[in-house]
């Protein structure tokens, strides 16, 4: 019988000729990933277990990203150890304020993550990586701190669902609605433990970005890992960044999955996650008119410059409605830089938002956007569970860029299409 993708690049990692589902295997790593809230409890586990040495000191990457700048002293302390740690080690890749951004962002722009990859990261988003074709996932502080010593991780390798695209997105959808649409479908358990793997002709008109924004959230649906296949459009992103060899894995034609999930790309409107969970998605027509209090356009899913252009060309030559709050988080350096190199930055400021330094902040409820009871967010970030920005009466709705920015300017859920056409 056949492998899939992950099948693939595990056995590659494990030694071995082939794994299937279930399998138990220990898979050496191409990359170990930590932030300023894992990091340090990593950091703990590594120095209780009397381990002194890591494995490679440019295998490990720590971004300083959830709580940077630093809001208050506790996360100032979480940061200190975390550049103790890496300088006593000598780790290659810290990136921090200033240099850093959010850290699903910034691995691939670096160049750190590669085809073929076997990656793991103490966040559950680490499923990003899969966009570049990589197998990577999120694991808990001990994991990563065993990582970091040995350079391997042990797996129960994950069955498959075939996830097939055809046909190309229509204007002001993006690869936020195919996410969103997928997890509506099959719910916030419906790929749980299990690969998704994405495949059909509809992949080649996916952006780089919409891919990342795709398996950065496979999690949301409860999958170990999303994965892509490796094209054209992969090989020239990673060129120029990826400085090494790597290897492309291909799934056989006689590759054996739970089951399979088509969408037709063309078929999608844009969709939002209303409160409190992914799953409960509907599309614009259907949610539209929900009154909101804040925006946040920004993240490891929609922080890149797509997205940002996107929510520019929106905002230029109008202004967010009165009583709204509209963050902007490009989420990268080199991001922020190029928004003001093509004067996005101007057109944000001017539509009356607040323009951030690189950070998870408003995501995960820390900083830079916290709500208040009552409020209610619509939100590029991704998930919307019960107080996840805040209070506990407060609510998230995810949605795409374009819907953010669209809403922003009308005061409530919005359909992007609808006010570019002044209806």
């Amino acid at each position: 019988m056949g492998m899939t993708m992950t099948e693939k690049i595990l056995a590659a990692h494990a030694g071995l000729p082939c794994v299937k589902a279930g399998d138990l295997i220990e898979a050496k790593l191409d990359l170990v990933l930590g932030n300023d809230i894992t990091t340090p409890v990593a950091i703990t586990t590594f120095e209780a277990a009397g381990l002194t040495k890591i494995f490679d000191q440019d295998k490990i990457a720590i971004v300083l990203d959830h709580y940077t700048p630093c809001k208050d002293i506790k996360s100032a302390e979480l940061c200190a150890q975390a550049r103790a740690f890496a300088k006593k080690h000598g780790i290659t890749h810290l990136y921090d304020v200033g240099e850093a951004g959010i850290e699903h962002a910034l691995l691939p722009e670096k160049g750190l993550v590669a085809p073929g990859d076997c990656v793991i990261g103490a966040d559950s988003h680490t499923c990003t990586y899969g966009a570049l074709g990589a197998f990577s996932t999120g694991v808990g502080s001990t994991d990563m701190a065993a990582g970091m010593a040995i350079g391997e991780n042990w797996f129960k390798v994950p069955a498959a669902i075939k996830v097939t695209l055809t046909g190309k997105l229509r204007p002001y959808v993006s690869g936020k609605d195919v996410i969103l649409h997928l997890i509506g479908k099959i719910g916030v358990d419906g790929a749980l433990y299990q690969s998704l793997e994405f495949t059909g002709e509809g992949v080649a008109s996916l952006s780089m970005d919409d891919r990342f924004t795709i398996a950065n959230m496979a999690i949301e649906a409860g999958a170990k890992n999303g994965i892509f296949p490796v094209d054209e459009t992969i090989v020239a992103y990673v060129s120029g960044r990826v400085n090494r060899p790597y290897t492309v894995y291909e799934a056989d034609a006689d590759a054996r999955y739970a089951r399979e999930v088509v969408i037709d790309l063309s078929s999608l409107a844009p969709t939002v996650s209303l409160p409190h969970l992914p799953s409960n998605t509907k599309t614009i027509s259907e949610a539209k008119g929900l009154p909101i209090q804040q925006a946040v356009i920004g993240s490891c899913t929609n922080g890149r410059i797509s997205d940002l252009r996107q929510a520019a060309e929106i905002l230029s030559g109008r202004h967010i409605a009165p009583g709204i709050r509209c963050i902007v988080i490009p989420a990268t350096q080199e991001i922020y830089l190029q928004c003001i190199r093509e004067g996005l930055a101007e057109t944000f400021l001017q539509a009356g938002c607040a323009l951030s330094t690189p950070t998870c902040g408003p995501c995960l409820g820390g900083h830079m956007g916290v709500m208040s009871a009552g409020e209610r967010a619509v939100s590029t970030t991704n998930r919307n569970f019960v107080g996840r920005m805040g209070h506990v009466k407060s609510e998230v709705v995810l949605a795409s860029p374009a819907v953010a920015a669209a809403s922003a300017v009308a005061g409530c859920l919005a359909d992007p299409a609808e006010l570019m056409k002044g209806v």
